[in-house]
């Protein structure tokens, strides 16, 4: 099965969700949730991540994680993970028992396809302040990928996290994964860098998006997706390739936003006021366009 062949499988079995120009989204993904160690790339930019959480769920955005959410290559559990973010996952969970909360799994949380570990790592998880287990995201589903479909026509967005453009990252993903766990994970203490890391190469980063380019150019449909940690977005009559960056960029994270029927690219980083004040604040890198351009 080739790349092309790997997204449609994606698209044909994906859940639909119907939208229309009132409703707001944020995409993210590439957050990589460690268990705050200096090998867990998520904890430096946690508090960003959280204070742009907290303004999408007070605008009543519904919340898209396209895939790695948590690092589980280099960790086993997420009893590793969720003590140790347990803010972020009591945002995530505020979320999620709403209803406004999707999650799809990347090549990094790859064994969130499997019901038993969901079941067994989500639905409770055991908190040592309170000394019992509670609930988290009780009948949580993950999902391979999601299509945003505008309501009364065939317009359809089809959301992945992207590793489908890579056989290495979708197929071969247990081996990736015992390598990091194993061997780069240590290997990164003296300097040594996973020369198969897709965030790290930019030859595939370009394999890959020329991969995903591929099937829109042949479907016809858009697609956003994340994986590669480079921020994508086109211009009208180019490629509907877009990509919502990540959650790990050095000092910042990006998203993608869509709202009331216009779709944007947006940076979260520490800024600094005139009386040298740092806050933490939004920034517009694309957009808003209005989708019906792309649609």
């Amino acid at each position: 099965m080739n790349a092309v062949d790997r997204i449609s499988k994606a698209f044909q079995s994906a859940e639909e969700i119907p939208i229309d120009d009132s409703s707001k989204m944020i995409l993210m993904s590439d957050v990589h949730r460690g268990d705050g160690s200096w090998a867990d790339d998520f904890s430096g930019n946690e508090n960003l991540y959280f204070a742009a959480l907290t303004h999408y769920y007070k605008e009543q955005y519904t919340y898209i994680e396209l895939g790695d959410g948590d690092e589980l290559w280099k960790y086993k559990n997420m009893s590793d993970i969720v003590p140790v973010h347990k803010d972020t996952f009591s945002l995530l969970q505020k979320f999620y028992n709403e209803g406004r909360v999707y999650f799809i799994y990347g090549n990094h949380d790859m064994v969130k396809s499997n019901d038993h570990f969901v079941q067994k790592c989500f639905n409770r998880y055991y908190d040592a302040e309170e000394k019992r287990h509670v609930p988290l995201f009780e009948n949580v589903k993950f999902r391979e990928g999601l299509v945003l479909r505008y309501k009364d026509s065939d317009r359809k967005i089809l959301l992945i996290h992207g590793h489908q453009g890579s056989m290495l990252d979708y197929t071969f993903w247990g081996l990736r994964r015992f390598l990091v766990r194993y061997v780069w994970k240590k290997l990164e203490l003296f300097g040594f860098k996973d020369p198969t890391s897709t965030a790290k190469n930019y030859h595939k980063k370009d394999s890959i998006e020329q991969n995903l380019t591929e099937w829109v150019n042949q479907e016809k449909h858009m697609l956003i997706a994340g994986h590669t940690h480079r921020p994508m977005f086109p211009d009208a009559g180019k490629p509907l390739y877009f990509n919502d960056g990540s959650c790990v960029h050095p000092r910042s994270i990006t998203g993608i936003e869509i709202a009331e029927g216009n779709i944007t690219l947006v940076k979260w980083n520490v800024k600094t006021k005139d009386d040298g004040t740092l806050y933490i604040g939004r920034e517009v890198l694309a957009g808003p366009r209005d989708l019906k351009e792309y649609l």
